[in-house]
Order: C-alpha cells, then sequence, then structure tokens
C-alpha cells in the first residue's frame, strides 16, 4: 500500500464545499484501489486573514514542501477582504514562491451536451493550454504618479524574461512529445508588444528546432480565441503569456461545460504541485449547496495522475463522465442535484 500525503486549503466561498466533496472522492478513489492518502487541511483564507491579519503563515512553504507529496487549493476571494490581498498572498504566493511556472489546463469535453459549439463532441474538443505561470503582467511591478488627481499615471510592467519563456515552451513541446501530441501553437501579440513578445517569438522558434517531429505554429492571441470558437479541433497543444493563458482558459472552459469542470495545475517539475479548480469563490452561491464540484474532483483526478496514480485517475474521470451522462450533476450543466448529493453520486459510482 502507498500512501500520498496532500495538504488541503478549501478556500473561500464554495471553495470549502467543492474541496469537501473532492476529498471524499481522494477518499473513496483510494480505498477502492487499496491505497491510503492522507489529508490535512489548513484554513488559510478569508476567515483566517481577518482574525489575525495573515493570510500566509510564516515557514508555510518549508512546511509544505518537506511534509506533503502536492496541495489542493480551494476558489479565494471574500468581499469582506475588498482588495483581495489574502487571496493574492496565498494563491500568487505560492505560485511564486514555490516557482510553479507551469500552470496546466486541459480542455477535455466529456459529452457533447455540454458544448455549447453546435456538432462537436468530445473527440472534437481535447487539448491543453500550458500558461506560463510566474512572470508577465502578474508579478505586480509598476504604480501610481499623482494618484487620485485629474493627471493620475498608473503604469503596470509586463515582464519576461528568457529564462522564464524558455522552460515554459520547452515544457510544452516535452509534453507533447510524451505524449504523443504532434502540433503547438504558441499564441503572443508580437505584432503589438514588439519587445516582450519578440522574445517569446525567437525563444519559441529557437526550441521549436529542437523538435522537428512536431508541427510548430503561430497565432496572435486575438486570433486565437476566434480560431478556438471557430474550430476547436485543430489544437492539440497551446503555450501562451501568464496574461494571456489566464483569458484564453477561461474561454476554453466554456467549450467543456464552464468554469464548473475546469481543474488546473500549477506544476515546477520536480517539486510540490499546487492544483486548483479554475472558478471563483462565488460569495453569492456559498452555504446554498448549488456549486458544480466536477471542476474540484476533476482537478484531485489531475493530482493524482501527476503523483503517478494513472489508474485511480482515469476511475474518476470515468466517474465524472458518467455523472455527466447521467445528469448527476447540478443546475449549472442540465442536473438537479445539489453539491453535496454530486459528491454522494461520484463517491458511489467509485465504490460500485
Amino acid at each position: 500500500m502507498s500512501t500520498l500525503r496532500i495538504a488541503v486549503v478549501p478556500g473561500d466561498g464554495i471553495g470549502v464545499e467543492v474541496i469537501g466533496e473532492a476529498t471524499r472522492v481522494l477518499d473513496a478513489v483510494a480505498a477502492v484501489s487499496g491505497q491510503r492518502v492522507t489529508l490535512a487541511p489548513f484554513d488559510w483564507g478569508a476567515e483566517k486573514y481577518l482574525e489575525t491579519g495573515i493570510a500566509l503563515p510564516p515557514g508555510s512553504l518549508d512546511m509544505l514542501q518537506e511534509s506533503f507529496d502536492a496541495i489542493l487549493l480551494g476558489a479565494m476571494g471574500d468581499p469582506r477582504v475588498p482588495d483581495n490581498r489574502h487571496a493574492a498572498d496565498i494563491l500568487l504566493g505560492l505560485r511564486f514562491r514555490l516557482d510553479l511556472y507551469v500552470n496546466y489546463r486541459p480542455i477535455k469535453l466529456l459529452h457533447e451536451k455540454l458544448c455549447p459549439l453546435k456538432g462537436m463532441g468530445p473527440e472534437d474538443v481535447d487539448f491543453v493550454v500550458f500558461r506560463e505561470n510566474t512572470e508577465g503582467l502578474y508579478v505586480m511591478m509598476g504604480g501610481h504618479h499623482k494618484k487620485g488627481t485629474p493627471d493620475e499615471v498608473a503604469t503596470e510592467i509586463d515582464l519576461n524574461t528568457r529564462k522564464g519563456v524558455e522552460r515554459i515552451v520547452r515544457h510544452a513541446f516535452e509534453w507533447a512529445r510524451g505524449h504523443g501530441r504532434t502540433k503547438v501553437v504558441m499564441a503572443d501579440k508580437s505584432n503589438v508588444l514588439i519587445h516582450a513578445h519578440d522574445l517569446w517569438q525567437r525563444v519559441f522558434k529557437a526550441v521549436a528546432a529542437e523538435f522537428p517531429e512536431i508541427q510548430a505554429s503561430h497565432l496572435y492571441v486575438d486570433n486565437l480565441a476566434l480560431q478556438l470558437v471557430r474550430d476547436p479541433r485543430q489544437f492539440q497543444v497551446i503555450v501562451t503569456s501568464n496574461m494571456f493563458g489566464d483569458i484564453v482558459t477561461d474561454l476554453a472552459a466554456g467549450l467543456q461545460g464552464g468554469l464548473g469542470m475546469a481543474a488546473s495545475a500549477n506544476l515546477h517539475p520536480g517539486r510540490i504541485g499546487l492544483f486548483e479548480p479554475v472558478h471563483g469563490s462565488s460569495p453569492a452561491l456559498a452555504g446554498q449547496n448549488r456549486a458544480n464540484p466536477l471542476g474540484a474532483i476533476l482537478t484531485a483526478g489531475l493530482l493524482l495522475d501527476h503523483l503517478g496514480w494513472t489508474e485511480e485517475a482515469e476511475r474518476i474521470e470515468s466517474a465524472v463522465r458518467w455523472a455527466v451522462e447521467n445528469d448527476c450533476t447540478t443546475a449549472d450543466i442540465g442536473g438537479t442535484l445539489g453539491t453535496r448529493e454530486v459528491g454522494d453520486a461520484i463517491v458511489a459510482r467509485l465504490r460500485a
């Protein structure tokens, strides 16, 4: 029997509810497989921040890296913290300080009824997006001059390094090679961002030359958005910058049934990974047993797959597909069940 040690940070709002169902599924699939998952909850979030003024306690990063195999994180955000400082400190703090430079988003349609595009089925929507996760506009470099006056100036710096661009581009090609994919598209806005995205252009061409068996192509990000809606079948692997990746993956989530179906991972090969469903904390839905837990459950499957529990991950995806096919889902994707009841159905399916 092998054991995985997972740190669980439910977060705020509906994060608490959907991560609760994801952990139940982890326990169930481990039990069915004769394995063991040890789950350690951490109450980092708005409540703790409002009580103590501390978002991420000192020593947290060392503790996580020394004691756990992965982190499962719920949504962050609470209207009682208007600037969401705690969310930035926790989520971006973990991404940046653990140097999790790969944001991995699989876009996989489980049933044609979930896709808003006419005539598209699971075989048509199956690609991945790799988003650079530690640079770009998200480094929060910039400032205000004459703030609050009619002459105010606000700046935001888009930081791109050769090291940062090359490692995410290389990861995309290596993943494609390792998973039998034959096409990688890089999306930028180099016709306007003539310095930062010239770097992306040059690095992409240099790395692509090392993978001659893979078709490498480029799209401006606005055209990529158009093409994703026009015909997602043309894509296998997409790699792009932090900001563009954030936007494009939300659009892509719409192709697989919405943000409630979207899973993601924040990775640095060889280090602890951070796994999170990509939807927000949705305070208006919190505590109402209405939130879709399938994205969180699929994220748990992504976590297991990354750690080598491939069979268990496949069982989770199969159970989620069964739930979708049989409308054992929440209202946002056509079902009538509540959050807990969807979790009950998935757990029962796994045990069956």
